[in-house]
């Protein structure tokens, strides 16, 4: 006798387990308060929420992604939610913005301009937020800090621009081991 299973209990319990995840992940990374300890939350975060686009649940990775920051801020990222606003501007959604855009064949030249915009824009919110638009700190002199804040947009547009294009790249090709890996589950 086969057992009829229901594609919408695997897509909850997929998403269940990647906003799970990722909320621990990211909660985790932010409540260190070091940077490379955040910025592997981050990263553990968006390969969790990764996780339901690999099956074309586009309606659980968003509601993963909701589920992520709002457990994030529960379980302690409150107290340093200015750290958390990248991750809920771009980091977060990114990768259901790359899904949708294979999805629906949109030109990707067109996708990678616009989410490179996406990206600068939510880099100067991080600035102002984040850093309270200014930077400053004991790692380089404070001239350092003068030139990169009075050329901080300059820098976001290149700097910032050549490294998402990194990044898009690299999530793409994280995307397909994703995919491989979870193609092996059993529904």
């Amino acid at each position: 006798m086969k057992k009829n299973k229901n594609p919408k209990t695997f897509e909850i319990a997929l998403s269940g387990i990647s906003c799970a995840v990722a909320a621990l992940a990211l909660s985790l990374g932010i409540m260190t308060g070091l940077g490379a300890l955040t910025a592997t939350g981050y990263l553990i975060a968006v390969i969790a929420l990764m996780v339901p686009l690999s099956k074309q649940f586009f309606r659980g990775d968003f509601l993963a992604y909701v589920g992520t920051v709002i457990l994030a801020v529960v379980l302690g990222a409150a107290v340093k939610f200015w750290d958390l606003v990248p991750f809920a501007l771009f980091f977060g959604l990114h990768p259901l913005a790359n899904a949708l855009q294979i999805r629906f064949k949109i030109n990707r030249w067109l996708a990678l301009a616009i989410k490179a915009v996406w990206f600068d824009c939510t880099l100067i919110v991080g600035y102002y937020l984040v850093f309270g638009g200014m930077l400053g700190g004991a790692l380089f002199p404070e001239e350092v800090y003068e030139i990169i804040n009075k050329y901080i947009f300059l820098l976001i547009f290149t700097v910032g621009t050549v490294g998402f294009f990194v990044y898009d790249y690299l999530i793409f090709k994280v995307q397909i081991l994703i995919n491989g890996i979870v193609f092996r589950i059993k529904k």
